[in-house]
């Protein structure tokens, strides 16, 4: 009996092991899986044909004999070739090049600008071997301004540091000399007090100016009365003001709101007050007035001053810039003031307005975004504005300003 359960279970097995066996062969046998052909696509050179075309640089190829080889439209918009043929300083600049084998940069600048052509073109002309090279231009013009610009800053900067401080210099000297003298003491001593409260003035705006042009983070803008804001810069100006014999008319307080920083709009404020102040005659007035229109709010400052001529009106947010550099070196201005109001109003995502008429006076407008609540209503669009003929659109000047402020 166990012989033969022996026997059965010998039997047993190796049937399993030929079945597990004849499985395996076959799945070996089994041919395996193609891989998937990848989808078919554009051949390389027809993409490097398409960057080539698409890149922002003007880019042209020139044979050892100056023609041109091959060229995006970029290049041609740049000047870097014009009429099939490349322009004679690229040409100039590729034989050297195949000369040496280095790199060389070359200035493509046109020698005559006009129209929408770039004011300054900078190539790099490089070796590709076999008797080729490649001119790489691109429009510099933005980068040559900011240059200059930066330039003329630190030339303007120096030269209203000077001014105080030399001055400070020889009130100093002048004050030695009349030491036995109170009397011409205390008058050049407080000459030196005005200087170096002007030279305070100019680097606090210069910081500020800085900041707010620079890289520095602004603050976390909060919702902001601006009754209060028309409240403290008026506070600021109240000096000033009754110095000048200057009354200032504000109208009464609306409830507005905005998102902002409060000290930045109290500072753009005092200083289109003080600038208001300073260009308007004793014994005239500087309105100051609010009012909702649409979704911005406006504050306005107008003057019953000298006014503003049209060629004089784009440059005034201009840094230094001055329509009258004696009055404003005699009030003690910076030429900052207006250039900080404008950089205000955009870190705010807003603007300021001008409008101005020699011998009439000139209205200065910050606009900014009124604050909405969260979940509020969609704002209805304001009313059309009643039209102005001497201002050539929209009326913005004050209205409703009965309460008088020195």
């Amino acid at each position: 009996m166990d012989a033969l359960f022996c026997v059965a279970l010998v039997a047993g097995a190796l049937v399993l092991g030929l079945m597990i066996g004849l499985r395996w062969g076959r799945r070996r046998e089994a041919p395996e899986p193609e891989p998937a052909e990848p989808a078919p696509g554009p051949p390389v050179a027809d993409l490097l044909q398409r960057v080539f075309r698409a890149t922002d640089e003007g880019l042209a190829v020139l044979d050892s004999g100056g023609d041109v080889v091959l060229h995006n439209p970029r290049a041609a918009e740049l000047g870097v070739v014009s009429g099939g043929l490349p322009d004679a300083r690229a040409a100039t600049a590729s034989q050297q090049v195949l000369r040496s084998g280095t790199t060389v940069d070359v200035d493509l600048s046109p020698l005559d600008h006009r129209g929408r052509q770039p004011a300054a073109v900078l190539a790099h002309v490089r070796p590709l071997g076999d008797g080729y090279s490649m001119v790489e231009a691109a429009d510099t013009s933005e980068a040559v301004r900011l240059e200059a610009t930066r330039r003329d800053f630190v030339a303007n900067v120096s030269h209203e540091l000077k001014t105080p401080v030399g001055a400070v210099g020889l009130l100093a000297e002048a004050v030695l000399d009349a030491a036995d003298d109170p009397a011409e003491v205390r008058r050049f001593g407080t000459k030196i007090l005005n200087e170096a409260t002007r030279l305070g003035n100019l680097v606090t705006e210069l910081i500020a100016l800085s900041r707010l042009t620079g890289a520095e983070r602004l603050p976390e803008l909060q919702v902001v009365d601006v009754d209060e804001v028309v409240q403290e810069a008026l506070a600021r100006s109240r000096l000033s003001a009754e110095s000048a014999g200057i009354e200032i008319i504000v109208d009464r307080p609306t409830g507005l709101e905005v998102d902002g920083d409060l000290t930045l709009l109290v500072t753009a404020l005092s200083n289109l007050v003080e600038n208001a102040i300073a260009y308007s005659p004793a014994d005239s007035a500087v309105s100051v007035s609010r009012r909702r229109c649409g979704d911005w709010v406006e504050v306005a400052v107008t003057d019953r001053g000298i006014g503003i001529a049209p060629e004089h009106q784009k440059r005034v947010f201009e840094r230094f810039f001055r329509v009258d550099p004696a009055r404003s070196r005699a009030t003690g201005g910076t030429g900052l003031g207006l250039a900080i109001v404008k950089h205000v109003l955009a870190n705010h995502g807003g603007e300021v307005r001008l409008w101005s008429s020699p011998g009439t006076g000139s209205t200065f407008t910050m606009r900014l975004p009124v604050h909405v609540e969260p979940g509020a209503a969609p704002i209805e669009p304001a009313p059309a504005a009643e039209s102005d003929p001497e201002r050539g659109g929209a009326s913005s000047r004050p209205v409703d300003v009965p309460d008088r402020v020195g």
